[in-house]
């Protein structure tokens, strides 16, 4: 029995080549392998390649705020974070070797401390339904997130990921969002009669800045406080692009619908236990792209603050993108965001509007887009003021990009 056994393990790690279907426009969350952009460093047997590439984003930002926690007294003004910026300056490369690893490592000067080091993993995947993936790499939430760097819809993610939640508590170190982005950790993954995607992983849950291991055993739970993150997907056409728009493929026809789910425990600091739930639906047919994801987070205290209470959070946007021409792509957006909890009421609304042009020869993206911070439903005009602080009434970004 033991032999049986071991001969079925050595023949899924020792499969030939032509086992392993991978799709290199989703495996990279910058430039892929397949991306036509740059060079790319080949073998003669084809059993390694390697890409460098580079990404560059240079954005004009106005930002201008209400009145609401400015202080005169301070000359502050209501224009403020505006004028230019670098948000990425991403350097790095990516690769396969023996048509079962794939690998990747990046830098982003643009940032500092741990951000430094933007991306890097390696990918053992034998088998398309089987994959194991280490290192430090996005968390299995979020389309908005999960869509390839520099091939989003707008220069900028919803600001109901991005934007940190409002607690009714004066605690500086407790300032969750529902977003997670970039974690060290291990995942599982693959895709099953390419149409059903499975991801589960556990991450720090510490974000992109630490790259170090500073986690403890949960006092409540008793279990390591990690990120336990699972994501399910359906894509009835194949696998979905990790793209919101691509002048490649405007003949087209790919959709993706997930749902996902993460604990964060002792997060923050050791201070919350942080739920979060999310469903998302994206479609790319010809020249049209359509977006749309709802997540919910929730907070729990951890019983060392001694806080009885919890709070519920929920967000969630609705985009659409077309190709007026093969080179100039329009873009809607409406974004909503239950911010101070469902305690309070009220939420904001942010209606934004965009546009693309493609220079394909010359691999130069620029995007443009108008953002408008509204506030409706709140009972009393402090909780309305207070619901906004630090988030741009209008905003404005331009940005240039350009990868090879």
């Amino acid at each position: 029995m033991n032999k049986i056994l071991l001969s079925a393990l050595c023949s899924l790690l020792c499969a030939p080549a032509m086992m392993a279907q991978y799709d290199a426009d989703t495996e990279n969350g910058v430039v892929s392998l397949a991306d036509h952009r740059g060079f790319t460093f080949t073998t003669k047997k084809g059993d390694f390649e390697f890409k460098p590439y580079l990404l560059v984003q240079t954005t004009a930002n106005y930002n201008y705020y209400d009145d609401a926690g400015l202080d005169p007294a301070y000359n502050q003004d209501n224009v403020a974070n505006s004028g230019f910026a670098i948000p990425y300056a991403v350097l790095g490369f990516t690769g396969r070797a023996f048509n079962i690893v794939t690998f990747n490592l990046s830098i982003n000067a643009a940032s500092s401390g741990g951000g430094l080091l933007q991306q890097a993993w390696a990918d053992i995947r034998p088998l398309d339904e089987v994959g194991v993936r280490i290192g430090k790499f996005k968390t299995p939430f979020s389309h908005a997130y999960l869509t390839t760097l520099g091939e989003t819809l707008f220069p900028v993610l919803p600001t109901s990921l991005t934007a940190s939640v409002i607690l009714p508590y004066s605690l500086n170190a407790v300032t969750p969002h529902i977003g997670t982005g970039f974690d060290l950790g291990v995942e599982v993954h693959g895709m099953v009669k390419n149409k059903f995607g499975y991801q589960v992983g556990v991450f720090n849950g510490t974000g992109p800045s630490v790259n170090t291991a500073t986690k403890t055993i949960s006092d409540d739970w008793h279990i390591p406080s990690l990120l336990y993150a699972a994501r399910l997907t359906y894509q009835p056409y194949g696998v979905m692009p990790a793209s919101q728009g691509d002048p490649r493929r405007l003949n087209s026809n790919k959709m993706l619908v997930g749902v996902s789910a993460s604990m964060n425990v002792e997060s923050e600091n050791e201070s919350t236990n942080d739920l979060r739930l999310g469903l998302e639906w994206s479609w790319i047919r010809n020249r049209w792209y359509f977006g749309l994801e709802a997540y919910y987070m929730h907070v729990g205290f951890t019983r060392r603050q001694k806080i009885d209470k919890s709070y519920d959070y929920y967000g969630g946007y609705a985009q659409v993108g077309y190709f007026i021409t093969p080179h100039l792509q329009g873009a809607l957006r409406y974004d909503f965001f239950e911010r101070n909890s469902t305690a309070k009421g009220g939420f904001l609304n942010m209606p934004a509007v965009g546009a693309n042009y493609f220079f394909s020869s010359i691999n130069l993206k620029l995007q443009a887009m108008y953002q408008y911070t509204g506030r409706t439903g709140h009972a009393r005009q402090m909780d309305r003021d207070e619901d906004n602080l630090g988030l741009a009434t209008s905003s404005v970004v331009v940005m240039a990009q350009y990868t090879f």
